[in-house]
């Protein structure tokens, strides 16, 4: 189950920055205008057996009908697919994955759809008790205030993510949660559109999401997360109360840290009372004192490292982590939520130069941790919560701040590793300009 969740995660996270690009993916047809052509035995008994499976799942025959009668959905090279397996060359930092999220017109949009909203839903802002401005944050980067839900045929996308693919397992359990939806709710296979990994309607609910805290608001007796807003607005306001959400509780802030801050402070297990952090020498970004309660627990975060802003988190930020797990992505969701409710001029997140990684980097710290340490992790060029950790490991081994990211410096280090002299060899803290 832990394992599904990290997975759901992980696809809102792809997802929620392409929507909010020019060129996002859920723009694409529905289905590829391709050639029709009949599909190999292996696809045919492959759809068989998935209905069986389905059948036999509880999902009603009447609903598989729907979904499979006189239709096969193959297709020789489905673009879901191409998808799923592209990744980006290089790792976007915070201030560039920030700054095209959280831009000047949206932060406009947002004030404007903040205001409106505020009139009108007040009353499940009081039932739900999660501030507007979150809401409205989470949907303008989500879907761009709606703008950009996804018009990929559903069925037709995830049956073919659940054919030898590298998450077959993942998306044909959110397949099972879209069939489910049409058991439930007695909606059309039509109606049953998103994005091209299954994420749907305004606030983008994964299937098994929606199975779980989608709300029936406007008393139609069907949770209509694509068309009725009020039924998507306390749905999503449902999921982050479920999740803990704690009305009066700040999620935190940027911050500024002392010329001798250690490293090793650095993370989300890692917290520690806003007294302790003020000791340090923690200061707000603009310089001046902490503004929280001293007993407030928070937790120190440096997602490109300590060239990169720093900021002090506290519960609500690492649920709006749960929501989705990333930090560049519940940074933006913050930051343009701070933006809606105050006056502030909009300004671009700047932060020192940086080492512009790329997948590749990624991947040879993760082989390189995996030829030292018995505990092995996956090679597959992430810079995840368990990379950055084997980074720290590393950082520790190579006497390198422990800041948990794979700059100039340690990479050089790890091409320079010799089994005898180990990391003594003397690098370049910062690449050469050409």
């Amino acid at each position: 189950m832990k394992k599904t969740f990290s997975l759901i995660l992980s696809v809102m996270a792809i997802f929620a920055l392409s929507v909010s690009l020019p060129a996002c993916a859920s723009s694409a047809p529905s289905v590829p205008a391709e050639e029709k052509v009949t599909p190999p035995a292996e696809w045919t008994t492959f759809i068989k057996n998935l209905q069986r499976e389905m059948l036999a799942k509880g999902i009603s025959q009447k609903t598989i009908d729907k979904a499979y009668k006189g239709k096969n959905y193959y297709h020789k090279a489905p673009d879901v697919v191409k998808l799923d397996k592209k990744q980006a060359e290089f790792v976007m930092t915070t201030c560039n994955y920030v700054n095209r999220l959280v831009s000047k017109q949206r932060v406009e949009d947002a004030r404007k759809h903040y205001r409106d909203i505020k009139k009108k839903y007040a009353k499940i802002e009081q039932e739900y008790n999660v501030p507007l401005n979150y809401i409205v944050s989470f949907w303008g980067v989500e879907t761009n205030f709606g703008q950009n839900k996804g018009q990929h045929h559903l069925i037709d996308s995830l049956t073919n993510l659940s054919y030898r693919n590298r998450r077959s397992e993942f998306f044909k359990n959110e397949l099972y949660n879209v069939l489910k939806i049409m058991d439930k709710t007695n909606l059309s296979e039509d109606k049953m559109r998103g994005s091209w990994a299954g994420a749907m309607g305004h606030f983008q609910f994964m299937p098994s999401t929606y199975n779980s805290y989608a709300v029936d608001y406007d008393g139609d007796k069907v949770p209509d997360i694509w068309n009725s807003f009020p039924d998507a607005l306390a749905s999503a306001e449902n999921y982050l109360t479920k999740l803990g959400w704690k009305t009066n509780e700040p999620w935190g802030t940027r911050v500024q840290l002392p010329w001798d801050f250690d490293f090793k402070n650095v993370g989300r297990k890692i917290t520690k009372k806003v007294s302790e952090w003020k000791e340090l020498g923690v200061l707000t970004y603009a310089g001046n004192k902490l503004p929280f309660d001293d007993d407030l627990k928070g937790s120190i975060m440096v997602p490109d490292g300590r060239k990169g802003p720093a900021y002090l988190v506290f519960g609500n930020f690492k649920r709006v982590m749960i929501w989705n797990r990333s930090d560049n992505y519940a940074i933006a969701v913050v930051t343009l939520a701070d933006y809606i409710v105050n006056d502030k001029k909009w300004t671009p997140l700047e932060a020192n130069e940086q080492y512009a990684l790329n997948s590749d980097d990624i991947r040879a710290v993760q082989k390189f941790y995996n030829r030292l340490s018995s505990k092995k992790i996956k090679e597959d060029g992430k810079l995840g919560p368990i990379t950055r950790e084997s980074v720290k490991f590393l950082q520790h081994k190579a006497h390198l701040p422990e800041d948990g990211y794979p700059d100039y410096a340690l990479l050089q280090k790890i091409a320079t590793y010799d089994a005898k002299k180990g990391f003594k060899m003397p690098v370049p803290s910062k690449k050469p300009k050409k």
